[in-house]
């Protein structure tokens, strides 16, 4: 059995250090973790503002403090843990689309239902629209690489070995799964397209990602964080598509069901890819000793 690695192009370092330990092989396996924490994130974030009524703002700064204790669980840890990484994940996630909503949303009828006049305590939202909180999170992003590129960290993730490294690593996926929440929304709301029609788009610009990565011009960690950005308005609307009513063009299962099931299938996932770790660990020493 081969050592785990964090990218899978053949042309970058093949150096085995100690990231192998704390960052996943990015696998087929990997990026259907990453659309079921997606999607996980966008149900469960709209479960807690809007179905329990927590409004956006209140829950931002709790799924905020979450995301904060498990990144800090995350980066304490000395080795690749299933369970640490994918919770972070998660929690960027739900962060990500509270986050997005309070940007972009505000307390008009075109995002409330049902004759509500407000959502939960506190703001209701800065009502920038999408264009513009897409803008100000590509922006924000961009600072993110530009810093990332400046301090002299390798942007692969299989070589980040350092604090520094890390901590712009998270910075990014954090500001990325918000910028994808403004996008799936504003394909599943304001686009025409519609829950169904803004998701098989955004598959379709990913099947399009999976064959640019057998053209050697184009960098394939580049090809890496498009994708991973566009797995986050995927996850948004097949989230959308679960949980909206049927007249809007959802399926209307919920999104505390939604959740639940998502959450269930993203904990399997998790336990096998932590079986998966405990093979290599166990079996690696003995490969290298033949």
């Amino acid at each position: 059995m081969q050592q785990p690695e964090a990218l899978t192009d053949p042309d970058v370092a093949s150096t085995t250090t100690s990231v192998t330990k704390k960052l996943p092989a990015v696998t087929l396996a990997f990026w259907i973790m990453k659309i079921a924490a997606t999607t996980l994130g966008e149900t469960a974030g709209d479960l807690f503002a809007q179905t329990l009524k927590l409004g956006y703002f209140l829950t931002t700064i709790a799924l905020f403090l979450i995301f904060v204790v498990t990144l800090v669980v995350q980066l304490r840890s000395h080795r690749y843990n299933p369970f640490f990484y994918w919770t972070v994940i998660l929690s960027t996630s739900m962060a990500g689309t509270t986050t997005s909503d309070f940007m972009n949303r505000d307390a008009g009828s075109k995002y409330l239902s049902g004759g509500a006049t407000s959502l939960g305590w506190g703001p209701q939202g800065l009502g920038l629209g999408y264009p513009a909180g897409a803008a100000i999170l590509v922006s924000v992003l961009l600072v993110v690489f530009a810093v990332w590129r400046l301090s002299g960290t390798t942007f692969q993730i299989r070589d980040i070995v350092t604090f520094r490294g890390e901590a712009l690593f998270w910075s990014a996926i954090l500001v990325s799964n918000t910028l994808g929440t403004s996008m799936g929304d504003f394909l599943s709301d304001s686009s025409g397209l519609g829950y169904a029609g803004g998701a098989l788009l955004v598959t379709g610009a990913l099947a399009v990602l999976a064959v640019l990565m057998k053209v050697p011009a184009v960098p394939n960690v580049l090809l890496f964080w498009i994708a991973f950005v566009l797995t986050r308005p995927l996850g948004a609307t097949a989230g959308d598509l679960l949980t909206k009513p049927v007249a809007k063009g959802g399926l209307d299962f919920g999104t505390a069901g939604s959740s639940a099931v998502l959450l269930a299938v993203l904990l399997t996932l998790m336990a096998f890819a932590q079986v998966q770790e405990r093979r290599a660990a166990t079996s690696w020493p003995t490969e290298r000793k033949g």
